[in-house]
């Protein structure tokens, strides 16, 4: 552990408190909000809200764990640094890999997203020339300095952050002043008089979970900041302490407000429904500018996927399971091969979209959604682990998980739920053969490594 401190301290530690806090935020606000909302609220309905919170909860325990963790050790630069600890190499090599392709995944489902959304503008532009050309921005972006990256997220998590409470502020006028649509008047009881409030049964509140929880993938990006930090200690626990008033406000508080104006059953499933809410009442310029935070929301996110896969090559690359050529460094302190090679992986999404550019979305959002699952579930693990094995630590440590261990293994249960939930749905069950595979191709890469390192 003490030689990969000594060089991942070669890191940059360009980040500010103001860049984590919104680093956060961007990582709580992103496509599956944005663009995923629209197929959750077609499956769920209104129940969605409560699908929201029951997974907001669980998420902010999950980042109680991590808190708490990298807490009880300013040492660790990420979570990989304590599954080895706690887990062992093996379970490190493949958290670390399989943590690059969740950030990975994530990130050309941003890239995707980012080409439906100029099609707004520009129908007849294939989806694949914007996405190519906003992935080539970010790459030049990420290999310039942490602290452009720090400060272009800020900018992005701003946009994004003033355009949901204009949303909301204007959305609550407008249900006020029963203000009128193609589907008729903005009101509260539309959240429930268009079939109460589980419409499509408990069948379509359960199928919906996939994408409500693919909306919180890289929450926990605020604990991958933490080798690029000024201050982790106070600036980690602060940043996750926050999330319980963000899902509050940023997921519940604008899906409400859309659902209150834009009836659930008349959301386009495979379009924004932020979009569709302004260019339902017949305001184009809200509309167009709503369609621009959300393509930045997928740029901020893709950008969120380079600098978070980089970090993530890197580090294996200091514990020799990535190749030496990830650890090269530029003059800014930048992993520039790392960065490079994520960013070239990335672009098999835009080679996806296209050959087949129906159905990448949802195909590429199932897989993201399994394999952050099992990045989470071992950060729980882990946790439980720590407070066994170090309980006098434990007791120390000022920014402990609640309700330990019951909240851990509410936590794994629910897990077990949202996978049982990709295999009833036809769309999302191919997440189940293709995540399995690359778990046994890691196992079998891990393996053939380490018996070469005994010869």
């Amino acid at each position: 552990m003490d030689q990969t401190k000594s060089k991942n301290q070669n890191l940059s530690r360009g980040l500010k408190n103001r860049h984590v806090q919104l680093l956060a935020i961007g990582g709580a606000i992103g496509t599956g909000l944005f663009l995923g909302s629209g197929r959750s609220i077609h499956l769920a309905g209104p129940s969605i809200l409560f699908a929201y919170m029951i997974t907001g909860a669980i998420c902010f325990l999950v980042m109680r764990a991590l808190g708490e963790l990298l807490v009880s050790n300013l040492n660790y630069h990420s979570f990989v640094d304590f599954v080895q600890d706690y887990l062992g190499n093996g379970a490190a090599f493949i958290t670390g890999w399989t943590y690059w392709f969740c950030w990975i995944s994530l990130a050309m489902a941003d890239v995707t997203a980012t080409g439906l959304y100029v099609q707004y503008w520009i129908p007849s532009l294939p989806r694949w020339v914007p996405s190519l050309v906003i992935l080539l921005i970010l790459l030049i972006m990420n290999l310039t300095a942490v602290r452009l990256f720090g400060e272009m997220e800020f900018w992005f998590a701003l946009i994004k952050v003033v355009a949901i409470l204009a949303l909301i502020i204007v959305g609550i006028f407008m249900i006020i002043k029963g203000f009128s649509t193609s589907a008729g008047a903005a009101s509260f009881t539309n959240l429930w008089k268009h079939g109460g409030w589980f419409p499509n049964g408990s069948n379509g509140f359960i199928l919906s979970f996939q994408m409500v929880v693919f909306a919180f993938t890289g929450i926990e990006l605020v604990g991958l900041t933490a080798g690029e930090t000024e201050d982790p200690e106070h600036v980690i626990p602060k940043a996750i302490n926050n999330i319980p008033v963000r899902i509050i406000i940023f997921y519940i508080g604008a899906l409400a407000v859309i659902m209150s104006i834009y009836p659930w059953n008349s959301i386009n499933p495979d379009k924004s429904p932020f979009v569709q809410v302004f260019a339902a009442v017949g305001v184009a310029a809200a509309a167009t500018i709503v369609n621009f935070v959300v393509l930045t929301s997928a740029a901020s996110a893709c950008n969120s996927g380079i600098f978070s896969t980089s970090r993530m090559v890197f580090s294996l690359a200091n514990e020799n399971n990535a190749p030496e050529s990830m650890k090269k460094l530029t003059s800014h302190k930048i992993p520039s091969n790392a960065t490079i090679f994520s960013a070239a992986v990335i672009l098999i999404a835009v080679i996806l979209n296209y050959i087949m550019p129906e159905g990448v979305f949802v195909l590429i959002t199932s897989i993201s959604t399994f394999c952050f699952i099992f990045i989470w579930a071992i950060i729980v693990i882990c946790h439980i682990k720590y407070r066994k094995a170090n309980p006098e630590l434990a007791s120390k440590n000022n920014f402990k998980m609640p309700l330990y261990p019951i909240a851990n293994y509410i936590i794994l249960a629910f897990f077990a739920f949202v996978i049982v939930t990709l295999a009833l749905n036809s769309e999302t069950r191919v997440a189940l053969f293709v995540t399995p595979v690359w778990f046994i191709v890691l196992g079998i890469i891990y393996f053939i490594s380490k018996s070469k390192k005994k010869n």
